[in-house]
């Protein structure tokens, strides 16, 4: 996607000689009738520190001085810097699944693309953005684990080259088949077709879900559809493949070969067509009724 502030970001000369990426819309003075150098804002501040003061205080949750820093920075012809700060908060700062994601992009793309971003328009916009992201939840655990990931990647490799096992490890460990995530190695990984590990394998394991379990409409069309599967399972396959993940230990699964899931055509007549349950035992169990 194409930066919509780019016609914003052309380099100007301040009054101090200096090339700016402020706006060529903007003043070329600040609030105090002086000529404004190459990144200060109107009000006689240098821009990296209100940008630096926007994403800290939108981390902070300080909500008026966020604002504040947003209007500076727009009002300024740095419109741009307020934009940029947001996307890169949503990224580094925002707990992940905040929909606040989502109204960055569209206030952006108002102040930009429809109004003038130092328009009073526009600043309204910044000033949404920023109150948005200051009042959803902060986070900085997409950075921290990327943080923790490059340590843990550079102590493998230096506990390689000494021959030593590492002291920490990245959270697979050895991440093999027969391991404690032999559910990933089905049929679409190159270590599960060597072991013959096809929708079997896949619908008994691999595309079990949790800790809430399927919704009661997706269990139904996932027992069908396992019953008119090519693959045979029988009950206790199905109601394993159905059963939610333990959400203390999300990857326990059976041995290998506990499961029925021969090779050869499901009994889709035995299948109530409603409820997705087996009827034969039903059925046996009416007959013997009546029988006693």
């Amino acid at each position: 996607m194409s930066d919509p502030d780019d016609d914003h970001r052309q380099a100007t000369i301040a009054a101090d000689g200096q090339l700016s990426e402020r706006s060529p819309a903007a003043e070329d003075t600040n609030d105090f009738g002086e000529p404004k150098g190459a990144d200060e804002t109107d009000g006689g501040f240098s821009r990296y520190a209100v940008a630096s003061l926007l994403q800290k205080a939108v981390r902070r949750s300080d909500e008026e001085t966020a604002a504040w820093a947003a209007w500076e920075l727009a009002r300024s012809g740095f419109a741009w810097n307020v934009w940029d700060r947001c996307h890169l908060y949503v990224v580094e700062d925002l707990a992940a699944g905040q929909q606040v994601a989502l109204l960055i992009e569209r206030y952006e793309t108002l102040a930009t693309e429809r109004w003038e971003p130092s328009s009073w328009r526009g600043r309204l916009c910044a000033i949404h953005a920023v109150l948005a992201c200051a009042r959803a939840r902060s986070s900085r655990e997409a950075a921290n684990a990327d943080e923790y990931f490059r340590n843990v990647a550079q102590i493998r490799a230096d506990a390689a080259e000494r021959g030593a096992e590492p002291p920490h490890d990245f959270p697979v460990g050895e991440f093999e088949p027969g391991g404690e995530f032999d559910a990933v190695f089905d049929g679409h990984t190159a270590a599960g077709s060597e072991r013959d590990r096809e929708a079997g394998f896949f619908k008994t394991r691999g595309a079990r879900v949790g800790p809430e379990g399927e919704p009661e409409l997706s269990a139904r069309w996932q027992r069908l559809n396992m019953l008119f599967h090519e693959t045979e399972f029988d009950e206790a396959a199905i109601e394993h493949a159905l059963e939610p993940v333990d959400p203390e230990d999300p990857w326990a699964e059976p041995p290998e070969g506990t499961l029925l899931d021969r090779d050869g055509g499901g009994d889709a007549s035995a299948t109530d067509d409603t409820t997705g349950r087996n009827t034969t035992d039903q059925n046996a169990t009416r007959r013997d009724s009546s029988d006693q």
